[in-house]
This record gives C-alpha cells, structure tokens and sequence, in this order.
C-alpha cells in the first residue's frame, strides 16, 4: 500500500491511477511468492514520472478500470489481468518464468480466484504484443505486423523469407465459419510460397523455446 500511495500526489498522478501489478500483484494474490526486490506498480497515462526508491513502475497501454480492483485495501490489478502481466514482463521486470506463469495459474484456479477469459484469451493487440516480445528477446528479425500479402491481411510476415505467423485467439478464430476460413487463407498463402505457422496464446506463453526453435528453422531455410 506505501509503495502505491508513494506514487499517487506526485508529478499529476490521481488516486485510482496507480494499482499494485505483475509479481507484486501476484504475491498479494497468493498465486506467487512474494520475492525480495521492488514493488511493482502499473500507473495509467503519462504522469509520474518521479522515481522513487524501492519501486518498479508500469506503463502498461491496455489496463482499463475492468481490470482493476482493491484486495486488503491495496489498489491492484485483477488475478486475470495479473496472469498477463507476469506472463508479458521479464523476470527482471516484474515477470515470472513459463513454469512460474503455470504454477500460479493452477494456484489461482486453487484458490478459486475469478480469471474470466483474459489469461486463456486475450485480446488480438495483447497477444500479437506478446509475440513480438517474444520475438524481440530471442533476437530475432522484426517482422512486418498486419501487413497485406495480396488481398490477405496477415498478422506478421517475414517477406523475404516468406513466413507468415498467425496469431490465433480463440474469440477471433473459434468457431467452424472461422476455422473453414483460416484453412482457406492457408492454402491461398501456401499457394504463394508462403510457409504459415500459426500459434496460441498457451504457445506464445508457455512453449516460448519450442516457438523460437521453429522459427529460427524456418527463417535460416528461406535464407
């Protein structure tokens, strides 16, 4: 609570603009060990920007006020938006590894914390962000991201090499009419040259060295 209320009155920051988040958030959660080191806290917008000793600041782009709430009097983040958050960050910055992100999975769902469909499915921007820092600390190429190949809208590509990821959450892609559809733009691509890979926000989180190994194959083929 000292380091949230630390960061509310200074530099134009408003009560209910700062939350306790990522690791921090976890441990008041019960769903990780609480670890020595700073205090994360997620601020919304751009003010604040006084630092203060013993605390990690946030700026995440997508917490909305859904995705807050107050546990023990403490501003925090929800247990679902949590999951994301240390899923997203580096252990270094407030994250957790793959194998702690399904060990305080199983411990919300223990506890019976209210996840809604956030940490199994988030939105389109959120999971494509995901990917791309993925991609970013395994050094590999930046990709294009919703770029058009022909009259199709693909979610990254790889030109030269001509791979192309789909990202493919289930609100998005769920459903037979999606399904049928996916496999068409497949072939169509396919048909092009292009090799498609497509992958899940469980693969994107959690098989993240299996993702990077296939990758990296297939970007060294095409070169």
């Amino acid at each position: 609570m000292a380091a949230v209320l630390a960061c509310c009155g200074h530099g134009g920051v408003e009560p209910g603009e700062a939350f306790l988040s990522h690791r921090s958030a976890a441990a008041l959660w019960g769903i990780l060990p609480s670890i020595s080191g700073p205090v994360d806290v997620a601020i919304i917008g751009e003010a604040g920007r006084a630092r203060h000793r013993g605390i990690r600041v946030h700026r995440p782009r997508t917490l909305e006020a859904s995705m807050t709430t107050v546990a023990n009097g403490i501003p925090v983040t929800t247990p679902a938006r949590t999951l994301v958050d240390v899923s997203r960050a580096k252990p270094a910055r407030g994250g957790a590894t793959p194998g702690q992100v399904r060990q305080a999975r199983r411990q919300a769902s223990f506890l019976d914390l209210p996840l809604g469909p956030m940490p199994q499915d988030p939105t389109r921007s959120e999971l494509e962000q995901m990917f791309l820092d993925l991609c970013a600390r395994a050094r590999l190429p930046k990709p294009e991201v919703n770029v058009k190949v022909t009259t199709l809208t693909v979610d990254f590509l790889w030109r030269s090499s001509r791979v192309v990821v789909e990202t493919d959450g289930y609100r998005g892609h769920g459903g037979k009419a999606a399904f049928n559809d996916d496999r068409r733009r497949d072939l169509r691509l396919r048909a092009l040259g292009y090799d498609v890979v497509h992958l899940t926000y469980d693969q994107v989180v959690n098989e993240a060295g299996t993702v990077i190994a296939i990758l990296r194959r297939d970007l060294r083929a095409a070169t």
